[in-house]
Parts: structure tokens; C-alpha cells; sequence
């Protein structure tokens, strides 16, 4: 999991959302406009920067493994993202796999912690209780009937992420449409939590940031006006501006520095 990973009203938004859906067993839609954090709201919700790479370097397990089991016990989520153009077929088993991979950590966890004693092994795939499913842009009527049925028949729940319009494209699916219980809009930073953020890449580039100060405050205008709160935009634009005060050797995070690294940026 990402250690610099910046906590926000609505990734706490999102955490709750998601919680809500998996206590319901039912199906959600979260939209906003690309760049607001939603990948990555999610992937932390499902530990998958953890889960992952050590799902996709299966191998014969050890006391060491204890924090990767105990991450899947605390989400019981698989997140995916479909190809583009995938085969239903595809998604499927690919789904199934990480059901199956994810619900094996979780069964090794409870043996862990006495939960389990006997010898008899549990369906581990039902362990898992949420599916997110990004990118559902992607995703084929057939696909989706696909899903649906996995929801009615495994009673598990799925969260669908995308783009703002996705809850209206979903009202062709009527099947699909009258199972979903939440739907989510997922927002750029307000201003308030965009000062909560700069403050934060100030202190990581070992600089103080003072709202009252004017030429933080022009620093900080700037940077609402380039990125608009998007979260993804704003953190491609920070390594920039490291790169341009170690290459200027400057000190202070001016509108200037904002500028250039900003057009750095769109260049690059």
C-alpha cells in the first residue's frame, strides 16, 4: 500500500460507501470526472497495492505472509479493471481467480488467528464480499447480465466506478438497474482539502505552507486554477516542482515555479 497516500474527506467518503455496500450485499455506482481519486480510493479500500503482486507471485506460504492475509480479512474485496474490448468469458474467470485467491488468504488468516480448527476447507471463494470492477465503461451487456447474475446467485456485492453518466447508461439494464441500493459521486478537493493537501507536499519537499502568506497564497491560487482540485493532476504536478526548484536552486514555491512545472508537464 502507498505510504504517501493522502487521506481526504472523500476517500473517507468513499470508505463509507463502500462499507455500505458490503453490509447490504448490494450493488453501487461510483462516478466522477477522471482524476478525482477513485482508483485510488479503491484500491486502498481493497489493500491491492498489497494483495496483487503477492496474488500474482503465488507461492508456497510463510510466517511472513501474515500481513498480506490479514489485509485480505480486513477488505474481503477484489478490484479489478477489464481490458478494453474483453471477452465476457475473460472477465469472468478472471474475477473468479482473484475471488478464489483473495478468499485463500482470508482462510489462512482465520486458521491464523484459531478462527478455524477443523480440517474440513470451507468454499474459500465465498469469503470474499465485494467486487469492484473499475473502468465499467468497458463492460459489455452481456457482461453486466454476467455480473448481476453473480451478485443474485453468490450474494455478493459489486461496485461498479466510472465516468459521470454511467448510473444513466445502467437504466437500459433494467435487471441490473433495480438491484442497484447506492450510488456515489465521487468529487474533486474543495478548497479546504486542497489546502489540507498542499499542505501536506509542502512539508514532503521540506517547505512550510502559510495560506497568509502572499506568495503562498499566489502559490496556491495557481495551483487551483491548473489543476481544479483534480487529485491525479495535482499529484503528477509536485515531482515537477521539485525538478524545478533543484534545477533553478531555488527555495520558495512561487506562482512562477507553479507555472513552469505545470507546463512541464503538459509538454512532457
Amino acid at each position: 500500500m502507498n505510504r504517501d497516500f493522502i487521506v481526504t474527506k472523500e476517500h473517507r467518503r468513499f470508505t463509507e460507501f463502500a462499507g455500505a455496500i458490503r453490509k447490504d450485499v448490494t450493488i453501487g455506482i461510483c462516478h466522477g470526472e477522471a482524476g478525482v481519486g477513485k482508483t485510488q480510493s479503491a484500491r486502498r479500500y481493497a489493500h491491492w497495492d498489497t494483495l496483487e503482486p503477492f496474488i500474482q507471485a503465488w507461492g508456497p506460504r510463510s510466517e511472513a505472509d501474515l500481513k498480506q492475509y490479514a489485509a485480505a480479512h480486513r477488505s474481503r474485496t477484489v478490484f479489478y479493471t477489464p481490458e478494453v474490448l474483453a471477452k465476457h468469458r475473460d472477465l469472468m474467470r478472471d474475477i473468479e481467480f482473484y475471488r478464489g485467491k483473495v478468499g485463500v488468504l482470508i482462510y489462512e488468516h482465520l486458521c491464523a488467528i484459531g478462527k478455524i480448527t477443523t480440517t474440513e476447507v470451507p468454499r474459500t471463494i465465498d469469503f470474499t464480499e465485494l467486487i469492484i470492477i473499475d473502468e465499467a465503461e468497458r463492460l459489455t451487456p452481456t457482461s453486466l447480465e454476467l455480473l448481476r447474475d453473480l451478485h443474485d446467485r453468490h450474494h455478493v456485492a459489486l461496485m461498479f466506478i466510472g465516468m459521470p453518466g454511467i448510473d444513466q447508461r445502467f437504466r437500459h439494464y433494467p435487471q441490473l438497474y433495480s438491484r442497484l441500493g447506492f450510488s456515489h459521486r465521487y468529487r474533486a478537493l474543495a478548497r479546504e482539502e486542497l489546502l489540507f493537501v498542499l499542505t501536506r507536499h509542502w512539508k514532503r519537499l521540506g517547505r512550510t505552507l502559510d495560506p497568509e502568506d502572499f506568495t503562498d497564497a499566489q502559490a496556491i491560487a495557481a495551483i487551483e486554477r491548473i489543476t481544479r482540485g483534480n487529485f491525479r493532476l495535482l499529484e503528477r504536478l509536485f515531482p515537477q516542482i521539485g525538478r524545478v526548484l533543484k534545477i533553478n536552486q531555488l527555495d520558495t514555491i512561487t506562482d512562477d515555479v507553479i507555472e513552469a512545472a505545470a507546463s512541464t508537464l503538459i509538454t512532457s
